[in-house]
């Protein structure tokens, strides 16, 4: 097996053991839709019990599911990572039944911190949430292997 086939199956394992046991996300009705070590795209539908009193989806929806991104990118590598700081930004409303893209993408790694830019889309290719996090890379694995 090549290496990089290795680190996609690492990859892929660490994240199917972490869908496994987050009930939140599966709430949410994440799918997976691509993954690499510092990469995840995913994917979700807005419902309604996600909507606000105003009747757009709760900026917290929009968050966890760019937290969801952020943290399968950040563990992809089977090691568990944890969030430092993260900041989240708003430029257009999410509504019941739009069709969400988040992709987190991995722009700087040492051996103890990573950041990540999220890009949160709608089905019109248009931008609804941008999120950025940092994580403190710890040595414990995700991994019995």
């Amino acid at each position: 097996m090549e290496k990089t086939d290795k680190k996609n199956k690492k990859a892929r394992e660490s994240v199917n053991l972490m869908l496994e046991n987050d009930k939140f996300s599966r709430w949410l009705g994440i799918e997976l839709l691509r993954l690499s070590p510092g990469y995840c795209k995913i994917s979700m539908t807005i419902r309604n019990e996600m909507l606000n009193g105003f009747g757009t989806a709760h900026g917290g929806i929009t968050y966890s599911f760019a937290d969801s991104a952020f943290a399968f990118a950040s563990n992809s590598y089977g090691k568990v990572s944890v969030a430092l700081d993260v900041n989240m930004k708003y430029p257009r409303a999410v509504y019941e039944g739009d069709h969400l893209i988040a992709e987190a993408e991995e722009k700087s790694k040492s051996k103890k911190v990573a950041m990540y830019k999220i890009l949160v889309t709608n089905q019109n290719n248009e931008i609804v949430g941008l999120f950025n996090g940092t994580v403190y890379r710890t040595k414990k694995k995700l991994l019995k292997k």
